[in-house]
């Protein structure tokens, strides 16, 4: 057993951690709906990715596979859900895995290497980072939705091209600008990746995801998404060409080497796939309507296209007092802070949802008003 001397830089590391107010403490509670109940108090969850909020259906537990899928847990319930999903994304193929940053790991280090050039926005997710990282490609990272900058950068040399980007950007709710993507990646020859775990279920016709949004969706060679987001279940997926998705069953580490998905997930995900998605996407987007309109009359400044709204603080000091303002006072909207956002960009970061009801949002202005008032007058 290693001694407490041995160990004593980890506690140096804690305390600059909470020195510089970064520091997080994982929270327990109980999620219900529009709700979550923490330390016995009943709050508004507006930081729940469960957009669409489909009513729950009953799941029937089996015994696990407790395998990969490529030893004995590839279960048949699989193939359906894989089918489905692969014509939802309007490509031959699709492969699920346990999460959506799992899912990013695997497919991107499978299809990119040495020699090639990964053109990489700025702001996408650690997913996509460290998935850029394991390829030994070269890694050009440009600005935020900035064409002229990733125009100038896709005329590097190197042996295949890549661009990636998030659909919706998970932090900032704005939209990457598919449509120029696809021109520039057309004209470089490049391979244009696309992770929409924000915008898939959720945005576009029968919630296609945002190239759809853009008409852009058969000009996307590889798509990454997940099934915790709009859908609401867990896991993640790729789809794209079969040879593509050959390629990641025989060389995704992170598909190969570990335990599949329980099949009762795989069979939830199918159910609330096949639900009344566009109900509850019509119910999202009025919502999402009614807060970002409440927020910019309270005089937030809001820039966001899509259902999560970040309210920009920028210290990160205050950020956590402007949370806590909120938690005392009936809203759960966790702050979120450097190393998720750049330093001096923290955020309260709110996700709409389906879940909740009018009575609900118009309850949390008025909250978001005093907390106005306390932190911008």
């Amino acid at each position: 057993m290693a001694s407490k001397h041995k160990l004593s830089f980890v506690d140096s590391e804690l305390t600059n951690l909470k020195q510089n107010n970064l520091y997080r403490k994982l929270r327990y509670g109980k999620a219900n709906g529009s709700t979550i109940t923490i330390n016995n108090k009943k709050l508004v969850n507006l930081c729940s990715n469960d957009y669409l909020g489909i009513p729950t259906t009953k799941i029937q537990t089996k015994q696990l596979q407790s395998s990969s899928r490529l030893v004995s847990g590839n279960d048949e319930s699989y193939k359906k859900l894989e089918e489905t999903l692969a014509k939802h994304k309007s490509h031959q193929n699709c492969l699920i895995y346990p999460t959506g940053y799992m899912a990013n790991l695997g497919a991107i280090s499978a299809i990119a290497k040495k020699g090639d050039v990964v053109l990489s926005d700025e702001l996408n997710h650690a997913s996509i980072i460290e998935s850029c990282k394991l390829t030994d490609a070269k890694v050009s990272i440009y600005k935020h939705n900035d064409m002229q900058d990733l125009n100038k950068k896709i005329k590097q040399k190197g042996k295949n091209k890549f661009i990636i980007t998030e659909g919706v950007f998970s932090m900032d709710g704005d939209l990457s600008p598919l449509k120029q993507i696809t021109e520039i990646s057309n004209k470089a020859n490049a391979i244009t990746i696309v992770d929409d775990a924000h915008g898939d279920f959720v945005i576009g016709k029968d919630g296609k995801g945002t190239p759809d949004h853009f008409k852009v969706a058969k000009k996307i060679d590889l798509y990454i998404s997940s099934l915790s987001k709009g859908l609401g279940s867990f896991g993640g997926y790729v789809s794209s060409h079969n040879n593509v998705i050959d390629l990641c069953i025989n060389k995704s580490k992170s598909f190969i080497y570990t335990s599949a998905l329980p099949s009762f997930l795989i069979e939830y995900s199918f159910k609330r796939f096949q639900s009344n998605r566009e109900k509850q996407k019509r119910k999202l987007v009025k919502n999402t309507e009614q807060l970002t309109k409440g927020l910019k009359q309270l005089g937030f400044e809001i820039n966001s296209a899509s259902q999560i709204i970040p309210i920009i603080v920028g210290d990160e000091k205050t950020a956590m007092e402007f949370g806590k303002f909120l938690l005392d006072n009936g809203i759960f909207a966790q702050p979120i802070r450097y190393p998720t956002v750049p330093k001096n960009q923290a955020r309260l970061r709110i996700s709409v949802t389906a879940w909740l009801s009018g009575t609900e949002i118009e309850n949390s202005l008025r909250i978001f008003e005093k907390a106005f008032k306390k932190f911008y007058d």
